[in-house]
């Protein structure tokens, strides 16, 4: 296999889209943004692409290229070229890097996530086989693991309905169902989101207990427990969709929520339910709410 050459440039913000042409018009077969001081951008608009105040710029060539012609190029019309570090990568079949990073994970007590490649540590336990792949929901993501330590810390599953909305691979609505739920549907605008989670379903023996919509097509439900690890902005103006899904005294669990956004939730679900818990996790937050 081939190696490449990358080229990477520190910029402010405002250079960060200029060099990046200027990079593609020299021959760059792919050019990336990435933070360069570890600042998060959550939730951007539509069809935007945020930047973050210093970014790096990565610039990635074949392994044979002149790096001084390339400069040379470069300060055409970029002649302040900013500081940059050049570096040999050795090519590899990526997915396999991922697939050995990804190991057996344990939320609460007794669940666990395993992927499909890894024989389950504790064969006794609660253990969902998991391929994600090209949909959210692995279980490294604070978000989902705080999803999934609650369902394993929940004992009254057992014959109730559940409704996984923005279920991404399905992790939480085959957990559901492996810890006892009759009945699980799962929701999202992604059509690829609703083929891993049959996927996942089917590997994990659960796919007669799910079913499986896009939202527009979903009908009307009144479940036992509503999960929803989306975002913030949704979730308000999702609210009264939400909780019209669940019926009384029914229990809403709600992630994908930043610390500084708890308040703007809760007021969005306080007139039909009763916060009952706030729990964080690095920085992201799981709201559980009992519907009055």
């Amino acid at each position: 296999m081939p190696d490449w050459l990358q080229l990477t440039f520190s910029v402010e913000q405002s250079l960060a889209e200029l060099l990046a042409d200027e990079l593609t018009a020299c021959g760059a077969l792919s050019v990336t943004f990435q933070d360069a001081a570890d600042e998060p951008v959550y939730e951007p608009a539509l069809n935007t692409t945020p930047l973050w105040l210093h970014t790096n710029v990565v610039g990635l060539f074949e392994e044979h290229v002149d790096v001084d012609h390339l400069l040379t190029c470069l300060q055409l019309n970029f002649p302040a070229l900013p500081a940059y570090e050049v570096e040999k990568i050795a090519d590899q079949e990526w997915s396999r890097v991922w697939m050995d990073n990804f190991h057996p994970m344990r939320f609460g007590k007794h669940l666990w996530i395993c992927p499909t490649w890894h024989e389950p540590p504790y064969p006794n336990d609660i253990n969902i086989l998991l391929d994600p792949g090209l949909a959210f929901g692995t279980g490294t993501h604070a978000t989902t693991a705080l999803c999934l330590t609650w369902l394993d810390q929940t004992t009254d599953l057992k014959g109730k309905k559940v409704l996984d909305f923005g279920c991404g691979s399905g992790i939480l609505a085959i957990a559901a169902a492996k810890l006892g739920a009759t009945e699980v549907w799962a929701v999202d605008n992604d059509p690829q989101a609703l083929f891993a989670t049959r996927e996942n379903a089917e590997q994990n023996g659960v796919l007669a207990q799910l079913h499986l919509h896009l939202p527009e097509d979903c009908p009307a439900l009144q479940v036992d427990v509503l999960l929803a690890n989306i975002l913030a902005t949704p979730l308000i103006k999702l609210a009264p969709q939400l909780i019209a899904q669940v019926k009384p005294s029914g229990c809403i669990v709600l992630s994908g929520i930043l610390n500084t956004q708890v308040e703007s939730i809760s007021s969005a679900y306080h007139a039909a339910c009763e916060i009952l818990e706030v729990a964080e996790q690095e920085d992201w937050v799981r709201i559980v709410a009992r519907k009055r």
